[in-house]
């Protein structure tokens, strides 16, 4: 047996029903809501009266504020990248390599296409570091003097 069921034209019988019901019973519903919320329920219906400006407002639109020059230094970081980084905001401007562990010995990898890397440094910082690429960190040679070489080359220390 299959029924056909088809929508008919207007509001269904029982929602009229159920929105007469409201509305004649509105003022006792409205009571119950007040007294229930505090008087609150009233209040947030009331309009609101807008807010007036005292005075002068004055609002200056501008661009972005000046970039100061970067003062760039050389960091290796905890997870063993080695990057430049400006010294007053912190932010990293350039990825230049990373130190890894290869047969456990701590190896300083520079950023080129050669080394696999999908963002090389410049050319003319690879030609630069060159000489760099593949130096070992031992206990006479730290991470921070690698950072000095680096930008003891670079000129940037």
């Amino acid at each position: 047996m299959v029924e056909i069921i088809s929508k008919r034209d207007g509001p269904r019988r029982e929602d009229v029903q159920v929105k007469r019901l409201i509305e004649q019973n509105r003022s006792t519903i409205v009571r119950l809501a007040d007294q229930i919320s505090g008087g609150g329920y009233s209040a947030s219906r009331m309009p609101r009266q807008q807010p007036k400006a005292e005075g002068l407002i004055i609002h200056v639109g501008g661009g972005t504020a000046t970039v100061a020059e970067a003062k760039p230094s050389i960091q290796v970081t905890i997870n063993g990248r080695v990057i430049s980084k400006d010294q007053d905001t912190g932010r990293q401007l350039h990825h230049i390599g990373d130190i890894r562990n290869r047969g456990g010995e701590q190896i300083f990898v520079l950023a080129t296409k050669q080394n696999g890397y999908f963002a090389p440094v410049d050319e003319t910082v690879a030609a630069k570091l060159a000489d760099m690429d593949g130096s070992r960190l031992t206990a006479t040679y730290s991470e921070e003097q690698l950072a000095g070489d680096i930008g003891a080359k670079l000129g940037i220390n």
